[in-house]
C-alpha cells in the first residue's frame, strides 16, 4: 500500500502515483501467473529497472529472474538484486538468441511489439520445450499461432486493470 507523499508538491507529482500503479500492475500480473508451475529460470524482456522480477519473486521465490533491456537500467536492476543476470540489448539483437538459446522456462514480453514475428521467433528460441512465453498488451493470439505452441486459456485478464496476458506453452 503506498504511503502518502510527504509534501503537497510531491502529491501533485505524477511520478509518485504512476510508480505505485506500476508496482500494483506488476504484483497483480505475477499473482495471475502464479497458477503456472514454478519455473527454474525466467527471462523478463524489456525489464528496465527490474520491477516486475522484484514483484514476481513474492510468488515465485525459487525462480532465477534474468533481465534483458536495451538501456543501462538493466545494470541497475542487477546491482540492486532484482535480477540475477543482466543482458543488454533487444531479444532480436544479433548474438543474444544464440547466447540464451533454450535457457529459460518462461520468457515474458510485456511491452508492445516492435517486430512481432522476429520477437516471437526469438522468444520461442530461448524458451525450453514445455516452457511458457507470456505476452502483454499489444500482442494477440494470432502472433503465436504459427509456432508449435499451445495457447493456455486465451487472453488472461489482470484483475482491476485493463490489461491482459497471453500465455503460450512451447510444445515439446
Amino acid at each position: 500500500m503506498p504511503t502518502s507523499p510527504p509534501t503537497w508538491d510531491a502529491l501533485f507529482q505524477r511520478g509518485f502515483y504512476e510508480r505505485h500503479l506500476e508496482d500494483l500492475r506488476h504484483r497483480l500480473t505475477a499473482r495471475a501467473l502464479s497458477a503456472l508451475p514454478e519455473p527454474e529460470a525466467w527471462l523478463d524482456v524489456g525489464t528496465g529497472d527490474g520491477r516486475f522480477p522484484e514483484a514476481a519473486k513474492r510468488f515465485f521465490p525459487y525462480t532465477s529472474f534474468d533481465g534483458l533491456d536495451p538501456t543501462d537500467r538493466v545494470a541497475r536492476a542487477l546491482a540492486e538484486g532484482r535480477v540475477e543476470e543482466a543482458h543488454r540489448g533487444h531479444l532480436t539483437t544479433p548474438g543474444v538468441v544464440a547466447r540464451l538459446r533454450s535457457r529459460y522456462d518462461v520468457v515474458s514480453l510485456f511491452g508492445p511489439p516492435a517486430a512481432p514475428a522476429a520477437e516471437v521467433e526469438a522468444a520461442f528460441t530461448v524458451v525450453r520445450p514445455g516452457g511458457h512465453v507470456i505476452l502483454g498488451n499489444g500482442w494477440s493470439p494470432a502472433d503465436v499461432e504459427a509456432w508449435a505452441c499451445t495457447i493456455l486459456g486465451g487472453a488472461r485478464p489482470i484483475p482491476f486493470l485493463h490489461h491482459h496476458r497471453i500465455v503460450a506453452r512451447r510444445d515439446v
